[in-house]
């Protein structure tokens, strides 16, 4: 049976959302506030229909962050599937959702291109998406969401809304406000110095590329991650201090120490989880309950370990059920040791 899933927004995400899912042979329908946008969404069939349908399997939240709470409370009153977001902020979402067929979302991919004219199919091919899974999450929406997240083309990491904010801010957030502030240096410059832009060369490029993505969204970004932004804000300024004072004094071997740590550290960046060498199948007692998946998906992403593949059934008899992973033979064992010091029995088996 076709799977059918419903996108709020179609815009750059969202429409790449609804791209994504018809490649993987769902039925897509969408709304957008801009009627022309949904209207150019369904002339250019990103989408097959307008509409949210309220037997959708799944509905997809793409608005700003700020509107992301009322949208899907909205979505989950209407329908009876599973709802998903992709704002880059989560912890306050999280709070003012609090509905078991919610699953904070948050894919780590993006184009400098605004608008449906940016949306793409492979938009989400090896990328990261991030879900936010929490106590009250309900095991087999998580599961659905997940899939549906994989037959996008992403591979997915689970963790707590608040831990997702604290990271992102520094690998994100101020990262972009950064480029965004040296673009503006760069500018301001350039109206003395009018040769100064037609000078910047490949790195300044690649550097402030970020900031051509769209500004309306970030002031509502930062309103929601405050705290972990200007924390890491604060810690960028006294980085930057320290190798001022290192380049003003002269301090050759400090600043090298600095250049050489940041080399080492670019170069081992992660690619992704890749395809395992060998790979273990846990079984998992777990009571049928929400708040189990929260608990060992997000210990899985604390210990680095990736779940290649995710199952649950359950017992016919009273509530147990049992939580199928497939992990990396590598890290089980850590996986293992992290479960049972939290009162899991799982059992485990070699994949041939």
């Amino acid at each position: 049976m076709t799977k059918l899933a419903s996108v709020v927004g179609t815009g750059l995400i969202g429409g790449s959302v609804a791209l994504s899912l018809k490649r993987a042979g769902w039925t897509v329908t969408g709304i957008d506030a801009d009627e022309s946008v949904v209207a150019q969404a369904l002339e250019q069939n990103v989408i097959d229909r307008v509409g949210i349908d309220p037997d959708a399997d799944l509905t997809v939240i793409a608005a700003p962050v700020s509107k992301i709470p009322e949208l899907a409370l909205e979505a989950l009153a209407n329908g009876s599937g599973a709802v998903t977001d992709v704002g880059s902020t989560k912890a306050d979402i999280c709070s003012a959702v609090s509905n078991a067929r919610f699953v904070g979302g948050h894919p780590m991919a993006g184009s400098e291109l605004d608008g449906l004219i940016g949306a793409r199919a492979e938009m989400f091919d090896g990328a990261m998406w991030v879900l936010t899974p929490t106590s009250g999450t309900d095991e087999q929406v998580f599961a659905a969401v997940r899939a549906a997240v994989r037959a996008m083309g992403a591979e997915t990491i689970a963790l707590e809304p608040r831990v997702h904010d604290e990271l992102v801010a520094q690998v994100s957030h101020v990262p972009h406000l950064t480029a965004a502030m040296l673009m503006v240096l760069a500018d301001d410059s350039s109206v003395e110095h009018a040769a100064l832009l037609r000078l910047a060369a490949g790195g300044f490029r690649d550097m402030t590329r970020i900031s051509a993505g769209r500004p309306s969204i970030w002031p509502d970004i930062c309103a929601a991650n405050k705290t972990a932004i200007t924390s890491g804000l604060d810690r960028l300024i006294e980085a930057l201090s320290d190798v001022r004072e290192r380049v003003a004094t002269d301090d050759n071997a400090g600043l090298l120490d600095l250049l050489e740590q940041a080399q080492h550290a670019r170069i081992n960046l992660p690619t992704g989880f890749g395809r395992a060498d060998g790979l273990i199948e846990l079984k998992i007692p777990v009571l049928d309950q929400p708040g189990e998946i929260a608990v060992i998906a997000t210990l899985a992403s604390e210990l680095d370990v990736n779940i290649f593949d995710l199952e649950l059934t359950h017992s016919s008899e009273g509530r147990r059920g049992v939580m199928i992973m497939v992990v990396d033979a590598e890290k089980a064992e850590r996986f293992v040791g992290g479960l049972m010091a939290r009162g899991y029995r799982p059992r485990s088996r070699v994949l041939e």
